[in-house]
């Protein structure tokens, strides 16, 4: 039998119970360029968070600017109280990460200073190989004039200084964002001006080259970060694709994404992992809507040993919509690991979010916790959570926590799971039409994934997609009765 934990949805009535959040403001950088001061302690609970934290600092370079030197202390600070977590931590009840724990983990410094890459888009693109960003590999010709893609350290216009200091270190997540604020060589600023409308699409192609081989226990770790900056009344679609350069190199791309939306504001973002089946891979993805703002995510993730993504969505004004749509896919001794938090602080707030995974190994795990928070002014919301896991093999596992967690008393919220392997009478339906049963389940477990694929909006994407999740599933589907 596969194994499949369904903790029971949890509901907290609650009328006493309000957040209230503030927005902080940061100031305008006098000097862009500040000396590294090295600000750890040598009394440090964990030494392996320690030792970890000191290699990244020692990586980078002497001096950097205001805000990311400002993103660095803050970032130290949180460090320094967090231990390594552990299975007995809730949030890593089911997510082993071991594989980080016990390897050697080595910063990289610098990107290769040969790289042998194709680049296959048509879309406007920025290139970050090994957590830096490579200019010679990027094309943003197309992109419409007042919208600045690049490093912050080559951000010359005050303005959008200004702008992009009242967000960056705003949030505080777990230990893996800080190692990334620590560790990231530069930070890739998105902005679009008010108003502006990007007809085509930013594509974000994140490649990891420098690799341990298996058994060496040598681990690079890259630290990526983009903020995304959209003003007032903007649109830009946003693709994040994340791919490694060999099948079983050993490496930890560890990666931090924020997206800043303003009022009336919308985003379509496109997030696909592909890396090496022997990689750590763990993403942050941290969103703030302003009021009549809209953001879809669209994530399909197949690739790493260890894959995790963490995202948070703030809807700071009323009138917003989120809308989360997740594919995962185990096809080895894989983990696929999405916990999501989304807070509902405003009326007529607007939800939906469906997660859907394949676990086709008898050594593959998935893993889902999601959990909607409706606060006490969030009258009128409209939420609804629902996850589905098909189970391939046996003792494939899933563990799925949908948690709604309403304290407002006029909403509309609803929330499902369901974990299962194919079901009888559906092959059934096909047999009975003349259609074999390797066919069927091929059919089946297409489509299964092909509802999340299918709201990928570029075509060119999706079709890339496709052909991806068929290979990896080909030798599932031969060795099926």
């Amino acid at each position: 039998m596969a194994a499949a934990s369904l903790l029971s949805p949890h509901f907290l009535l609650n009328p006493k119970l309000s957040i209230q959040t503030s927005a902080s403001k940061f100031p305008i950088p006098k000097s862009r360029s500040t000396p590294r001061t090295r600000v750890f302690s040598a009394t440090f609970s964990d030494p392996f968070v320690l030792q970890i934290a000191e290699t990244l600092e020692d990586s980078l370079s002497s001096s950097s600017s205001y805000l990311l030197q400002k993103l660095r202390d803050a970032s130290s600070q949180n460090v320094l109280s967090t231990a390594w977590p552990s299975r007995k931590d809730e949030s890593f009840r089911f997510t082993d990460t071991s594989l980080i724990r016990h390897s050697q983990v080595t910063p990289i410094s610098h990107p290769p200073t040969s790289i042998a890459i194709s680049i296959d888009t048509q879309f406007p693109n920025i290139s970050i190989v090994d957590g830096h960003i490579v200019n010679s590999l990027s094309n943003l010709s197309q992109l419409p004039t007042g919208v600045f893609v690049g490093s912050l350290s080559s951000l010359s216009s005050e303005t959008i200084s200004k702008r992009v200091s009242e967000f960056v270190a705003n949030f505080e997540g777990d230990l893996f964002w800080s190692l990334n604020g620590l560790g990231t060589p530069d930070l890739v600023v998105v902005y679009v001006p008010a108003g502006c409308r990007v007809e085509m699409p930013l594509h974000i192609m994140y490649y990891s080259v420098e690799g341990g081989d298996i058994g060496s226990k040598k681990l690079p770790v890259s630290n990526p970060r983009v903020l995304v900056l959209v003003e007032e009344g903007g649109e830009i679609g946003v693709i994040e694709e994340y791919v490694g350069g060999g099948e079983n190199k050993c490496y930890w791309a560890n990666a931090v994404t924020e997206v800043v939306i303003g009022e009336g504001a919308k985003v379509k973002h496109s997030y696909i992992q592909s890396q090496s089946l022997s990689a750590a891979h763990i993403k942050w993805t941290s969103v703030q809507q302003g009021s009549s703002s809209s953001y879809e995510l669209i994530e399909v993730s197949t690739g790493g040993k260890l894959s995790r993504h963490n995202v948070n969505i703030q809807q700071v004004g009323p009138d917003t919509v989120t809308e989360l749509s997740t594919f995962h896919l185990s096809v080895g001794d894989q983990t696929q690991d999405l916990h999501s938090r989304l807070v509902l602080d405003h009326p007529r707030g607007y939800s939906r979010q469906l997660h859907k995974c394949i676990v086709a190994h008898s050594l593959g795990q998935a893993v889902f916790d999601g959990n909607i928070k409706v606060n006490r002014y969030a009258q009128q919301t409209d939420a609804g959570q629902l996850t589905r896991s098909l189970l391939l093999e046996p003792r494939a596992t899933v563990n799925v926590k949908p948690n709604l967690q309403i304290i407002a008393d006029n909403v509309k919220c609803s929330h499902g799971a369901a974990i299962s392997d194919l079901e009888e009478n559906q092959l059934f339906y096909f047999l009975a039409r003349g259609i074999d049963s390797e066919t069927a389940r091929q059919a089946l477990i297409f489509s299964f994934g092909g509802e999340v694929i299918e709201r990928l909006p570029y075509s060119l994407i999706r079709k890339k997609v496709e052909t991806h999740i068929k290979a990896l599933l080909e030798p599932t589907l031969k060795g099926s009765p």
